[in-house]
């Protein structure tokens, strides 16, 4: 009985400590970072229309089940296109997956994976097109496509065509469907989920081209990328990742041939059966309310990401905008010709310019800065530069007799202008001050760029994901409206009870 005791609690304690060991190699799995814009749209990376909360897309099962292969927890990080690189070279995250064609021009300032999918393009038209099967067909024609894709090289190489680029497929095939263009040229798997679906448009032509999709990894990171092109080919030859791209109606013969697997399909397309199910048109009103009614907690959590910037930078304008204004009116020559430079030379740069300086530019000194940080101090140091001019203006405006008057009852200048002069030139100021608001609240969808969801990046994500650009974009519309108007009665509030012979 003794040795049948120990054998039970020798057991238990082994298993005690197999889940302890289990417990600890979780919780101790070092992350992938992996980056992607999932306002993309399908197949690659997007939210479910079922459920926006939910992430998803054929090259999200694939991270997911590498990050298993490779022993390490998949964490997403969102980024916009045109910053998805900057950020992966400035060391943001390990990896980006968004379907990037591994071209000579990407390999000069990227390591790639091996190619976890190859595809070709193909030609969509309208229903009643004919004859626009192939790119010599498509010469002295207007064609759409991706700017800075295999496509696009093709069509231009191939001379006499109107090529209009664009920064989302879902505009693409809009314009299509309106007879705004006679032809669109993208990736397969694009026209798979946007142009075979739709009743108005049609496949034309055979497969063009040869293209294949690999995971960007920064350069230098060799030891990275070998696990990652081990953990692929580990997925080749167990099936999952054919298994993946068959729930997703991405299996094709150009898969087949790449891989040597000419099996038959063993797996039901029910992702995409899903898709198809979840962005079909509404069938009537209550259908469509019951979707805007979705919509409303992306669109609360984007608002409230777009009021803190925008308060927060508003602080910083105001601040640092006073301060310019005085050194620019008061302060001795050295100041006056730094506080002119810097306005002159913000105002004199765009925006945008600006922001990808201090998010992307910064890290090469030294300085790195959070998205949230990086978006308030770039709106903010921007309307300085506006607000300094409107605070000057203010300043101006004091009559004179003001400065000599307090210098007469003993006052130094400095107090002067604390007590007498900016506290008249910050009633002038007021109106001038909410409508700059205004402005930076509308001027914060640009740091969407570096990975900040607010406002605008949430209209971009559900517009593309239901082909409804007016009804989300209504409900976009007011939630930036509600945010603003506040702000403009407090102001008439301050006005009022901040203007002459006005009764408190």
């Amino acid at each position: 009985m003794g040795v049948q005791r120990a054998t039970a609690l020798w057991r238990v304690q082994g298993s005690a400590l197999a889940l302890l060991l289990l417990f600890m190699s979780m919780a101790s799995a070092e992350p992938l970072r992996w980056a992607s814009d999932a306002s993309s749209g399908a197949p690659y990376v997007f939210h479910d229309p079922a459920d926006q909360s939910r992430l998803t897309g054929y090259e999200t099962d694939l991270i997911t089940a590498l990050a298993a292969h490779l022993g390490q927890t998949p964490v997403f990080v969102q980024n916009d296109w045109d910053g998805l690189i900057p950020g992966l070279q400035r060391g943001l995250y390990d990896v980006v997956i968004d379907g990037i064609e591994i071209t000579p021009e990407h390999r000069a300032a990227l390591d790639f994976s091996t190619p976890y999918y190859r595809t070709a393009e193909r030609i969509a038209v309208r229903r009643d097109a004919v004859g626009l099967d192939g790119i010599a067909a498509l010469r002295g024609h207007v064609v759409g496509t991706l700017k800075d894709t295999l496509s696009q090289r093709l069509l231009e190489q191939a001379g006499g065509i109107a090529l209009r680029s664009y920064d989302d497929e879902t505009n693409a095939y809009s314009d299509l469907a309106d007879s705004r263009l006679d032809a669109v040229m993208l990736d397969a798997p694009i026209a798979q989920y946007y142009a075979v679906p739709d009743p108005r448009l049609k496949l034309a032509g055979v497969p063009i081209g040869v293209l294949s999709y690999g995971i960007a990894i920064r350069q230098g990171r060799e030891a990275l990328q070998t696990r990652i092109d081990a953990g692929l080919e580990a997925m080749r030859r167990d099936g999952e990742l054919r298994r993946i791209l068959q729930r997703w109606a991405l299996w094709t013969p150009e898969m087949a041939a790449f891989t040597n697997d000419a099996s038959p399909e063993r797996v039901a397309p029910v992702d995409w059966r899903h898709w198809l199910k979840a962005t079909r048109p509404t069938a009537g009103w209550r259908q469509a309310l019951a979707r805007y009614a979705g919509f409303l907690p992306l669109i609360g959590q984007a608002a409230l990401m777009t009021l803190a910037v925008s308060a927060c930078a508003m602080v910083v304008a105001v601040a640092v905008g006073l301060l310019l204004a005085l050194a620019r009116r008061y302060g001795r020559w050295p100041l006056r010709v730094a506080a002119t430079a810097y306005i002159e030379i913000v105002r004199g740069t765009p925006l945008l310019i600006q922001i990808l300086l201090i998010f992307y530019g910064l890290p090469s000194l030294g300085i790195r800065l959070d998205p949230f940080l990086a978006g308030v101090a770039a709106l903010g140091l921007n309307y300085a530069a506006y607000e300094a001019e409107n605070y000057r203006a203010g300043l101006q405006s004091v009559p004179h007799g003001q400065m000599e008057a307090a210098l007469a009852l003993n006052m130094t200048r400095a107090q002067a202008v604390r007590h007498v002069v900016v506290p008249q030139a910050f009633r002038f100021v007021v109106p001038v001050m909410t409508n700059d608001f205004i402005s930076l609240l509308k001027d914060s969808s640009l740091v969407s760029v570096i990975t900040l969801t607010e406002l605008t990046q949430a209209y971009e994500r559900l517009s593309t994901t239901y082909y409804d650009y007016l009804g989300t974009g209504l409900l976009v519309g007011a939630a930036y409206l509600l945010l603003g108007l506040p702000f403009v009665r407090l102001a008439r509030l301050a006005e009022r009870r901040l203007a002459v012979g006005h009764p408190k």
